[in-house]
């Protein structure tokens, strides 16, 4: 990587902010041997005019990666459409927050499957559109030039109302891109666990379709067939097969809550805070039941953190559309730890990553997630530990 844009390979988040706004058009992201993107300068082309250096989030201080709000207002919040709450990851909120966009003239931005089953980066402006950016996708998505079209968007004749939705680094890439702030534009950020390598989701979906022996046809990460605290992962195929399994026993699930495949950066995230650049956080409201039990019913509630006053308006105006509680900000992050500090990178995950390409799919898996024998039965160890004990101490005595 290029000098001029930062000094750490593994710090780079994959924004693209830096290939966006480069006029000579010398960047290009160019994905690694594990399947992330990092941009490569043709120093050819290059002019050294310092431009991606100064529009790299990760080169911004500390105070320009947070925003306004040092304490934010928290709320747990349930879309009252059952139906769309249903087909959402949690409660329904990003829907509400899209569709008062869509209605009021508005633009929304957001992840969505390609045709290869690729997480990307889009926009829609109908109501129907919102329903391929529904529900979490666990790969990081391709930006793409979807920071140009968003300014492209709030500055055209009469300035549209935007909505951009995605991960903290991604606001704050799309943030430093624009350069200023926009009474038009709404940014709703996630509380990311991390962002999986996009080469691993892919080798996922070649070892489902060869169990399969046919092709995708659908995929949701989050159904809630079992129940949203157990959630299942369920590929549908074109001869009709479905597969559907809680997330604690899906393979690729399975990796990625051992953080085994998470970019190099999400080990070491310069975006964990509690206030952010974004206008609203919302996540999983996981721990509800112990902070408002009131608002559980394992059918799926949102946290939703206020960080901004236009954060505020623009929750004010769709309050009625929901059931909704507030709750103190502090314990609402209790059971969301992955708010405030970085994933800790495994011991092996560099083992894991080199392998990738060299066994099957599910052997390799399985090999680094395999529970030992002392952590499947911790009752009966600590049952075999105290006989030992006694023992010992018996024939001490004797």
């Amino acid at each position: 990587m290029n000098k001029f844009i930062i000094n750490q390979q593994e710090l780079c988040n994959g924004c693209h902010a830096c290939s966006i706004i480069c006029p000579e058009k010398c960047i290009t992201m160019e994905q690694d041997r594990e399947g992330f993107l990092y941009p490569e300068i043709d120093e050819e082309k290059c002019t050294e005019c310092g431009l991606c250096r100064h529009v790299c989030p990760i080169n911004k201080s500390e105070g320009e990666r947070t925003g306004e709000i040092t304490n934010p207002e928290a709320f747990a919040v349930i879309n009252k459409n059952e139906e769309i709450r249903i087909n959402s990851s949690s409660g329904g909120i990003f829907s509400l927050l899209a569709e008062r966009i869509i209605n009021e003239g508005g633009v929304v931005f957001g992840a969505r499957f390609n045709e290869k089953w690729e997480v990307i980066h889009d926009y829609t402006e109908t109501l129907e559109g919102l329903e391929a950016f529904r529900g979490s996708k666990y790969a990081q998505s391709r930006i793409g030039n979807t920071f140009r079209q968003v300014k492209d968007f709030l500055t055209e004749e009469g300035g549209r109302k935007v909505l951009f939705s995605g991960t903290p680094c991604q606001i704050g890439g799309l943030k430093s891109y624009l350069h200023k702030d926009y009474d038009n534009l709404f940014c709703v950020d996630i509380i990311c666990y991390g962002v999986p390598s996009p080469k691993v989701w892919q080798k996922y979906i070649m070892f489902r379709e060869g169990v399969a022996k046919c092709k995708t046809e659908n995929i949701v990460f989050r159904h809630k067939v079992s129940g949203w605290k157990h959630y299942s992962i369920m590929f549908a195929f074109t001869n009709k097969i479905k597969y559907c399994e809680i997330h604690q026993k899906d393979l690729f699930m399975s990796g990625f809550s051992k953080k085994l495949y998470l970019r190099p950066s999400c080990y070491q995230c310069d975006f964990k805070t509690i206030n952010r650049i974004s206008d609203i956080t919302i996540a999983d409201f996981w721990g509800i039941q112990n902070v408002a039990p009131e608002m559980f019913d394992d059918k799926g509630t949102s946290l939703v953190l206020i960080q901004s006053l236009k954060g505020k308006h623009f929750f004010d105006k769709i309050k009625s559309d929901t059931n909704f509680a507030e709750v103190d900000c502090e314990k609402s992050l209790q059971f969301n730890p992955l708010a405030l500090r970085s994933a800790i990178k495994p011991k092996n995950r560099e083992k894991f990553m080199k392998n990738i390409d060299n066994f099957p799919f599910d052997k390799l898996i399985k090999s680094y997630t395999k529970v030992s024998f002392f952590k499947k039965r911790p009752s009966l160890v600590r049952w075999t530990l105290g006989k030992i004990k006694r023992i010992l101490l018996n024939g001490n005595k004797k």
